[in-house]
């Protein structure tokens, strides 16, 4: 059965960075969000089952995604790509509920091993 995935990134090349580096093994329905209010929207349609989220965002950025999953006890496992490596912002997603933090640029092997971590693979 597929998982519903949704790729939250104010860049459509960093989407599409994302999409591409994904195991092509991995059975997932891709679903796409352009800012942190679309991500919500996708989380509120049963369609991030898991949650690639960036930080920097319009309308909502990825730590006020995180806060508002947070709130809910939303059930979405949330992997971090972001550019953004300050120590304090990678502790503040982790105690929102972030599973992992990956840096930008985007490396395959790196997401594949999260997604092994994370037991999604």
């Amino acid at each position: 059965m597929a998982i519903n995935v949704t790729i939250a990134d104010d860049s459509k090349m960093s989407r599409k960075s994302v999409m591409r580096a994904l195991p092509e093994r991995w059975d997932v329905n891709i679903h796409e969000a352009s800012n942190g209010k679309e991500a919500i929207l996708n989380y509120s349609q049963g369609l991030a089952d898991v949650m690639f989220l960036d930080l920097t965002m319009p309308e909502m950025d990825g730590f006020q995604v995180l806060e508002h999953l947070h709130q809910i006890d939303a059930k979405s496992i949330v992997i971090v790509i972001s550019a953004d490596i300050q120590p304090y912002s990678q502790e503040r997603v982790k105690q929102l509920g972030a599973a992992s933090f990956i840096q930008k640029p985007l490396d395959p092997t790196q997401l594949e091993h999260v997604l092994h971590g994370v037991g999604l693979l």
